[in-house]
């Protein structure tokens, strides 16, 4: 066939191909309809997945069948499977934990609660098997043993007095220099808008510095790495805690990691770090002390937060709403109007800080007095012998070059006292018979003579104290020739301290110099008299009377006619604790009874306080200079002032008072005092005539007027006994600020290179625990270490003598003991029961408490720092000096206000906690890895490298 015929024979068969098809689909589609289609397609689909289904379950029953005839080819039914086949048994638990049952059983509730609340109530949901639970609780009892094992081997009585001491007043040195580089800017402005950050710079910066290789900023500030960091400390924990059968099963450890990281350790992080609950927990630890209206004032002056002043201020304008809205008469409107007196004046200062704190316009309060304010006077003699104003004098000296003019008069003050001692109880062992040499004791005393000659006036002295010749050749002639004798450098030291009281140079400088200006703010004598004079606080006498305050001066008194033959006796029947004006007070009822000449009788009942007996003390003494030295006011008492037994002790001795200034001998030696006891017995308000400026400075003045002469009596009433001690110092507590000069004479005159005794005082100090961390606490708390070191050795002495006086001997026992009573079994149980019951009440989960507005929270700041320089003895005051005081604690309360830095804290603790825990374990160079990731700490490192090069 030829190509044209195969071509027309394929043409052909396509066409009839074609039209066949054609004509069967014309055929289907008239025969079954349009819709045919779809429903071939449908039928197609469903004989398909038909299909796959049936194959589906043949091949599932058939490979049931061939597993079931593996499993009985090769693994035959014997005991062992019958065994894995039956129930597990259950898992016996033994609820021992520490040894003590009194610990184990709150424990095991804590555990139970636990399990209950942190992994039952999702683990149900998985599955019902117990064994599961029942594996954790036994893992985790297996640590709590290891870990109470472990407690028990430890001394905790170096991690409580030493380690722990130690990284509160670190962490402290570190946040002092932080303000200290944020106060060295020159900007006022750019120095009070420092953010936090700022801060935390310069706190972080200071730590690596001192640290070297740690620095834990990124812990602190940074939520992911704090967790990864606790992850890697309780992974080690279980190391060192778990069997290593269930800390090498990566589910349980994991498992157990993650609860102890984010469930325990990190909550309570949280929750210690944060600010606002340390404030809660210092008000709550002071709970007990009254609140000082002058110390409330005083923060609102100093604070520079307007949040805080905004949070009073709102607050108060709250209550002024709520008082004046009260319908009330007769006494009670005298009350309120009283109350909204008090809180318009505090409304009005919290509105004068704000609007100098917004305008920028803050002064200097020292440089203000400096310039405009009215300065008291101090004369030189009280200078010489207080302890604050002696440290300030110092310091100006040594440029001007008196400082050895004033350490010869300060030695020469101590050799006196130091010869009057010894020389006394030489005469006194003589009169009891026993055999002590005169010879030894003066020559000790020609020795320490000479000493100070060779050290101020020989012609090898440097520098030499310049005084005429001829006296320091009369001198020189008496340690020849004659015994020394506690008078025998008088001469020269009259001299000495009269080129100190005229020469330009020294003391009229003084007075005109900024470190008298601040030597004034330490003593709290800044203020002027007419400011201290004010109508809120002290300044107000409880009114007796209904009819309202009667002023009456002392020409009044003098005036004013009196009764002669009537007889008067008073005593103290009652004593009460009022409030007002927002301060608490002790409130006397005086019961008077006047005999008259008549037979009759007047008894009445007045009311005062103990301001008002100082007040009346210090007028009559003032104009009855006789009386000075026979009556005797109750000294005054800062601390614990409210407490029942010492309102009941100053009851009796102001009752002492009052009977020896009634005694009818009195009365007739001082006829003209009589008028002044009058008025101060009547049923009216007590008229002060004395400011509060001039009691204070009376508590400053007065108690050093006779420092002088009775320093040796000082130095010999130190107790012997423990006994004789804490009855001596509580009996005399209450006088120590009035005889402060007389309590530190000895240790402000035992200068260094005199006795040389400050190694030995520095050696003895590691020794007495107590002394060890006051020192350190004030050192740091204080700034101490900054200072004057004279100030400093004599600190140390004065608590050195209180302690010795208070403890004996047996302080260091006593701490041990309480240290042992601390980690005993029953504290150690009333601790988990507190732990139990705070997390837990009635055994239910506490639910988190939601977070304080703004303002509640400001709020309590202020009420903290309130009561924290509320609670500050006076007596503190007047060692180290007011304003140093106020600053060393408002320093404290501003280093717990950042939760970073709490945070940080919080991490120096645990890992001080640890290390003691498991000693041999290289734990410190474990944080050293975990710190050194800092990125401070390679910029530190490569910054030391770089100056090694140089």
């Amino acid at each position: 066939m030829s190509e044209n015929q195969i071509k027309e024979t394929f043409t052909c068969a396509s066409l009839s191909i074609w039209g066949w098809g054609g004509l069967g689909v014309v055929l289907f589609l008239i025969t079954f309809g349009p819709f045919a289609i779809f429903y071939l397609a449908f039928y197609i689909l469903c004989f398909i997945g038909g299909g796959f289904v049936v194959l589906l379950l043949f091949g599932k029953i058939n490979s049931e069948k061939h597993l079931e005839r593996c499993e009985h080819s090769y693994l035959p039914s014997t005991q062992v499977l019958e065994e894995m086949k039956s129930e597990s048994k259950p898992i016996k638990i033994d609820r021992r934990l520490t040894g003590s049952s009194i610990i184990d059983e709150p424990l095991q509730q804590v555990i139970q609660f636990a399990l209950r609340d942190y992994i039952q109530y999702w683990y149900y949901t998985l599955s019902d098997d117990e064994t599961f639970l029942l594996e954790i609780r036994q893992t985790v009892q297996n640590a709590l043993v290891e870990f109470s094992t472990r407690s028990k081997e430890v001394d905790w009585q170096p991690y409580f007095t030493t380690r722990l001491v130690d990284d509160f007043a670190t962490h402290l040195r570190v946040f002092r220099k932080a303000q200290e580089r944020l106060n060295e800017r020159e900007d006022p402005k750019q120095r009070k808008d420092c953010s936090l950050l700022s801060l935390l710079d310069s706190f972080f910066e200071a730590e690596v510095e001192m640290e070297r290789k740690i620095c834990r900023d990124v812990v602190c500030t940074s939520r992911k790495d704090e967790e990864g960091y606790l992850r890697d400390l309780c992974e080690v924990l279980l190391y060192l805690l778990l069997p290593p059968g269930d800390f090498h099963s990566k589910n349980m450890r994991y498992f157990l990691r993650e609860v102890l990281a984010r469930g325990v350790l990190l909550p309570l992080i949280n929750q210690l770090s944060d600010p606002d609950y340390i404030n809660q927990f210092i008000i709550w630890m002071i709970r007990d002390s009254s609140c000082n209206y002058e110390a409330f004032l005083n923060i609102l002056k100093l604070t520079d937060k307007v949040a805080e002043l905004e949070a009073v201020k709102d607050k108060v304008l709250e209550e002024l709403q709520y008082l004046r809205s009260l319908d009330t008469g007769g006494d009670d409107i005298n009350f309120i109007k009283n109350q909204i007196n008090s809180l318009l004046f505090v409304k009005k200062v919290c509105e004068t800080r704000i609007q100098r704190l917004q305008s920028g316009k803050e002064v200097d309060a020292l440089k203000l007095a400096a310039n405009f304010g009215k300065l008291c006077v101090i004369p030189l003699e009280h200078i010489l012998v207080h302890n604050i104003a002696l440290q300030f004098f110092m310091d100006y000296m040594q440029p001007m070059g008196g400082q050895a003019i004033l350490f010869f008069w300060l030695t020469v003050e101590g050799y006196r006292v130091t010869a009057q001692q010894q020389l006394e109880v030489l005469q006194s062992s003589q009169r009891d018979g026993k055999k002590q040499s005169s010879q030894t004791t003066k020559g000790l005393l020609r020795a320490a003579a000479l000493g100070v000659y060779d050290q101020y006036l020989s012609e090898k002295a440097s520098p030499r104290v310049e005084v005429d010749e001829a006296s320091v050749t009369r001198l020189a002639q008496k340690l020849n020739k004659e015994d020394p004798t506690p008078e025998i450098f008088d001469e020269i030291q009259k001299k000495v301290y009269d080129m100190m009281l005229r020469d330009e140079r020294f003391y009229p400088s003084f007075k005109q110099h900024p470190l008298y200006v601040r030597m004034l703010a330490e003593l709290d004598m800044l203020k002027e008299p007419s400011y201290m004079g004010s109508d809120h606080g002290d300044g107000e006498s409880f009114n007796g009377s209904p009819t309202g305050s009667i002023n009456l001066s002392l020409d009044d008194l003098s005036s004013g006619s009196v009764d002669e033959s009537a007889q008067l006796h008073a005593f103290i029947s009652d004593t009460g604790v009022c409030n007002e004006h927002g301060k608490t007070y002790a409130l006397y009822t005086l019961t008077v009874i006047r005999k008259n000449s008549d037979g009759s009788e007047d008894i009445w009942k007045t009311y005062r306080r103990y301001s008002d007996f100082h007040d009346f003390h210090m007028r009559i003494t003032e104009q009855f200079e006789s009386l000075g030295p026979i009556l005797k006011l109750p000294g005054k008492k800062t601390f614990n002032n409210m407490d029942r037994e010492f309102l009941e002790k100053r009851k009796k001795d102001l009752n002492s008072y009052l009977q020896l200034l009634l005694n009818p001998e009195m009365v007739k030696a001082c006829p003209m005092l009589m008028p002044h006891v009058y008025d101060f017995l009547e049923n009216k308000a007590y008229s002060k005539g004395k400011g509060d400026f001039a009691r204070k400075m009376d508590t400053f003045v007065n108690p050093l007027r006779s420092s002088m002469r009775n320093v040796s009596n000082a130095v010999k009433s130190l107790p012997d006994s423990l006994a004789e001690g804490v009855s001596k110092v509580s009996a005399d507590m209450g006088r120590m600020s009035e005889k402060l000069g007389q309590d530190i004479k000895q240790s402000i005159f035992k200068v260094e290179h005199v006795w040389r005794i400050s190694e030995h005082c520095e050696k003895c100090v590691d020794d007495n625990i107590p002394l060890r961390v006051m020192l350190l606490l004030m050192d740091e708390v204080f700034d101490l270490k900054e200072r004057n070191q004279w100030l400093r050795r004599n600190i140390k002495n004065l608590l050195q003598q209180l302690i010795k006086a208070t403890y004996g001997d047996t302080i260091n026992r006593k701490i041990v003991d309480h240290v042992d009573y601390m980690t005993s079994p029953e504290q150690v149980s009333d601790y988990v029961k507190r732990f139990r019951d705070s997390y837990w009440p009635n055994g239910i989960l506490a639910e988190t408490p939601p977070r304080r507005d703004k303002s509640l929270r400001m709020r309590t700041r202020v009420a903290a720092k309130t009561t924290l320089l509320g609670i500050m003895p006076d007596e503190l005051k007047h060692i180290i000096g007011a304003e140093t005081t106020r600053k060393g604690i408002l320093r404290v309360f501003d280093m717990f206000q950042h939760q970073p830095l709490n945070r940080r804290l919080a991490c120096v603790f645990l890992e001080g906690y640890l290390e003691t825990l498991f000693p041999q374990y290289k734990f410190p160079e474990l944080f050293v890895k975990l710190h050194s990731r800092s990125p401070r700490v390679l910029r530190y490192s490569q910054k030391l490298r770089s100056l090694q090069k140089r």
